[in-house]
């Protein structure tokens, strides 16, 4: 730590702690967290040192950028989640990723919480119900009464901020969910480019650690979504440079509606086809859906070529799977 810049600073300005000090009290944070695990190795009987090891939960939260203020509960949030996911819509998945940070700074309008609640289905109800929210205690904070039982704030606007994100989805209308919720459009903006973000982070969370790999497959597809913030349809035209929304739609409705169908586009008809689209931007959007479509390809083969490495103990599978490749 003396070799940092961090070092250098603390010779320099004289604060109130010293290094070993500091050094020590980050130690014992991360170990406390689940981050770091210490290892005491004793040499002689009155010698012995603390060697430390990063542990799986502390290089999942490296790996995902993970505020080190969040990664347990993230953890605990992800690991509940698993036995109870719900994924007859998106709801419960958009709950998981909804940023922390920005759940701190919510202040819910109950009214509009009450209203929002009672619009979503049964399996969406569920969905609260399961993160620790019920009908009842919206209810009451709506009409203004007391609530005796303690329920964790955070979780509640967590919950609120997922509505907002919920509904963006299913609309893709940042005007009418900012007046649906009475919230300044910049806000609504923040938030969904935070979830984007932050789900992403938590894919990369989940890779790391095999318990959840259910999560991986799922977040992919919702990252996505929460980037791009379009109609399903449009997204795979919208991986491609230079393509965004207008322009997708406009592709879409042309017949483009597929990967496959720009890299084979040919660009002079595009340029016919497609209002204000130059013959430099049609043949790049060609260009880049070639590439695109080049990279999955070579994933996919990958994939097969993984597949018959396999030990020759599973030939039912190998069979199987070179048949669909």
């Amino acid at each position: 730590m003396s070799g940092t810049f961090f070092g250098v600073q603390q010779k320099v300005l004289l604060k109130e702690k010293s290094l070993w000090e500091i050094t020590m009290e980050s130690l014992r944070y991360l170990t406390e967290k689940g981050l770091l695990q210490k290892d005491t190795i004793y040499g002689s009987e009155e010698e012995f040192q603390n060697n430390f090891h990063i542990t799986k939960l502390g290089r999942a939260s490296f790996k995902g950028t993970i505020d080190l203020a969040y990664c347990d509960i993230l953890y605990r949030d992800l690991k509940k989640g698993l036995e109870g996911l719900m994924l007859e819509s998106l709801l419960h998945l958009i709950y998981l990723t909804t940023p922390y940070d920005m759940a701190s700074q919510c202040d819910p309008d109950w009214m509009i919480y009450f209203r929002q609640f009672n619009q979503l289905s049964p399996a969406e109800q569920n969905v609260a119900a399961l993160v620790g929210v019920s009908e009842n205690f919206i209810g009451k904070k709506a009409s203004g009464q007391a609530i005796r039982k303690k329920v964790d704030k955070n979780i509640v606007n967590r919950l609120y901020l997922s509505f907002i994100l919920y509904t963006l989805l299913k609309e893709t209308n940042i005007w009418s969910v900012s007046e649906k919720f009475n919230m300044p459009r910049g806000y609504i903006q923040s938030l969904l480019s935070g979830a984007a973000a932050f789900s992403s982070c938590v894919l990369h969370f989940c890779e790391e650690l095999e318990e959840f790999w259910a999560y991986r497959a799922l977040l992919g597809e919702l990252t996505k979504k929460l980037t791009y913030c379009v109609k399903a349809e449009l997204v795979p035209l919208m991986e491609v440079t230079g393509v965004l929304e207008g322009r997708a739609r406009q592709l879409y409705n042309a017949g483009y509606k597929s990967l496959t169908h720009l890299a084979n586009a040919n660009p002079e008809v595009l340029i016919r086809t497609i209002d204000h689209l130059s013959r430099r931007q049609a043949k790049q959007i060609v260009s880049s859906a070639k590439m695109l479509l080049h990279e999955k390809a070579e994933a996919l083969q990958e994939e097969v070529e993984e597949l018959l490495r396999l030990p020759s103990d599973f030939p039912g599978i190998v069979a199987s799977s070179t048949e669909k490749a």
